[in-house]
């Protein structure tokens, strides 16, 4: 498949570097669905011809997308777009909210539903050992791409939550309907291995790893409200954190 040769337009008065004038008018093209995932990549040599651009320059125009995840160089096959990725912001919202923000098609496929009991959830949730909670199983979809597998447990004043509801509409979005808003959460990230369950459901080749997340979720008063423990393919999902200095 050739590659898609897009009109861009450089302006050499401009105070803004010519590199990151390239790279933001190509990551447009990601964006706005002009380049597709898979999609090859003009190799440098004809895109500095053709623009009249510097090799150097378009080359830090490219690594520009790369280290942002819009570009994947492999050896031997140059240079193509990489799987489309939901970046996700370090706030309170639900993969859901952040796929329709999007303009993405969430999609949810409900794998376990019903009472069950765990120590460690009840925990989280300021529960009694051995109370029994709605213990939810869930894959999200981006239209037909598996990104995470969701695993949440709910107190028992939930328990009448249906699938059909979990189908419908985000958990949070699903929460918020019931009087219940989660406004603080204390959340930890990592990553590892899949499990087999985790790489059947996310479509997963030997050796590609997870991103994980827990989460604990509390209402306006202090009161646990859900505790999560998603997995989530880490090629097609990253976090963004702010970070400022104390």
């Amino acid at each position: 498949m050739p590659a898609v040769q897009l009109d861009v337009l450089i302006d050499r008065e401009s105070p803004v570097p010519l590199y990151h004038q390239l790279s933001e008018q190509l990551t447009a093209a990601v964006d706005d669905g002009r380049l597709e995932p898979g999609d090859p990549f003009e190799n440098e040599v004809a895109l500095a011809r053709r623009l009249g651009l510097s090799r150097p320059t378009v080359r830090r125009a490219i690594q520009e997308m790369v280290d942002q995840g819009l570009l994947v160089r492999r050896r031997g096959l140059g240079t193509t777009v990489a799987n489309r990725k939901v970046h996700r912001k370090a706030r309170l919202s639900s993969l859901f909210d952040d796929l329709e923000a999007e303009g993405r098609e969430p999609r949810t496929r409900v794998v376990e539903m019903g009472p069950s009991t765990d120590e460690r959830a009840a925990a989280a949730l300021d529960l009694e050992p051995g109370t029994e909670m709605i213990s939810i199983v869930r894959v999200r979809l981006a239209g037909d791409l598996p990104l995470a597998i969701m695993h949440n447990w709910l107190p028992p004043a939930q328990s009448d939550i249906t699938r059909a509801d979990l189908e419908e509409q985000g958990l949070y979005a699903l929460l918020r309907r019931r009087g219940v808003k989660p406004v603080v959460a204390q959340q930890s990230i990592g990553a590892r291995m899949p499990t087999a369950t985790e790489r059947r459901e996310l479509d997963l080749g030997n050796g590609q790893p997870v991103l994980t997340m827990t989460r604990m979720a509390f209402d306006a008063a202090g009161d646990a409200i859900e505790f999560g423990d998603h997995a989530y393919r880490a090629e097609d999902y990253t976090i963004d954190l702010m970070l400022d200095e104390r």
